[in-house]
């Protein structure tokens, strides 16, 4: 009798076996699987492979693998950088408004006049340049006949009349032409060498206050100096300040219209000689002669 053969490895591998299930108390079958060691081979392979391909894609294209250790985000660094920049460009606005803030109160309620701005006023007057020649006006007959005929007619609001100011002509006088905010006469005019930076109008009293520009009211309060004074920024930075009223007609955050009333006149404050108003004009911080933009 011989010896059998020893059979090779490899045609183990198509050997078919079963796998069955049966009840734990019948006994009964319930599943069956034929197999061979090939089957199961392939099959154990096919699904590494999917898990790794499912892997990879997850690392590659989903924002999961930032919590796998040593996987950060390439556009973190960029994105915290533009955060910062923006955080720094943010601070340095609401300290620019703050000390813009600041600076309309000071002068509202008539401190003195930062000496940066007194120094820039008196280089460009000594150096034959006012400080309103970087500001240009075109004016033709056609305006000077509009601003005739409206100041003859007291009206109030200039941008309502569509049908005389065209729009195109509209949006270019908000800044170049300024109403008169009271007609009267000067009695003390411009002066910066001695920080008078205004000029005193004098009128009947209970004369109204119109905004010299359409804007927005920023200061509307009561000092011990000064009494009522009502301060409004306008485009083009130019801001305006009235002074001494008797009642102020706007609160603060109000917007005002060119030649809307803003205030009556009065001789409210303890610097006040008489019923007067008080009227400043600034641009880009620095006062300007109200008397080079009105005839009052």
């Amino acid at each position: 009798m011989g010896i059998p053969k020893k059979e090779k490895w490899y045609r183990k591998l198509r050997h078919k076996y079963r796998l069955v299930i049966f009840h734990d108390e019948t006994f009964e079958e319930k599943i069956s699987f034929r197999l061979s060691r090939l089957n199961v081979f392939v099959a154990l392979v096919s699904l590494s492979v999917v898990l790794i391909f499912i892997t990879s894609y997850i690392i590659a294209f989903t924002s999961l693998r930032e919590y796998i250790p040593g996987y950060t985000d390439i556009r973190l660094n960029q994105r915290i950088y533009q955060i910062e920049s923006r955080a720094d460009s943010l601070e340095n606005v609401f300290h620019q408004k703050d000390r813009y803030i600041a600076n309309i109160k000071r002068i509202v309620e008539g401190y003195d006049a930062d000496q940066d701005s007194i120094d820039a006023y008196n280089s460009q007057v000594d150096m034959g340049v006012s400080a309103i020649d970087t500001i240009e006006f075109s004016r033709s007959q056609e305006d000077s006949l509009l601003r005739v005929e409206f100041e003859s007619a007291k009206r109030f609001n200039l941008y309502d009349q569509g049908t005389i100011v065209p729009e195109s002509r509209r949006r270019t006088m908000r800044v170049a032409n300024f109403f008169i905010p009271l007609k009267g006469t000067i009695t003390n005019p411009f002066d910066p060498i001695n920080k008078h930076f205004g000029v005193d109008i004098v009128a009947q009293t209970n004369d109204a206050v119109k905004a010299t520009l359409e804007g927005t009211v920023v200061f509307a309060s009561w000092t011990p100096d000064k009494g009522y004074i009502i301060g409004v920024q306008h485009a083009g930075n130019f801001f305006s300040i009235y002074k001494h009223n008797a009642v102020l007609l706007k609160k603060e955050g109000d917007f005002v219209k060119v030649g809307e009333t803003i205030a009556i006149v009065g001789d409210s404050g303890e610097l006040s000689t008489g019923p007067h108003l008080h009227f400043e004009l600034w641009f880009n911080g620095i006062p300007i002669n109200p008397s080079d933009y009105l005839s009052f």
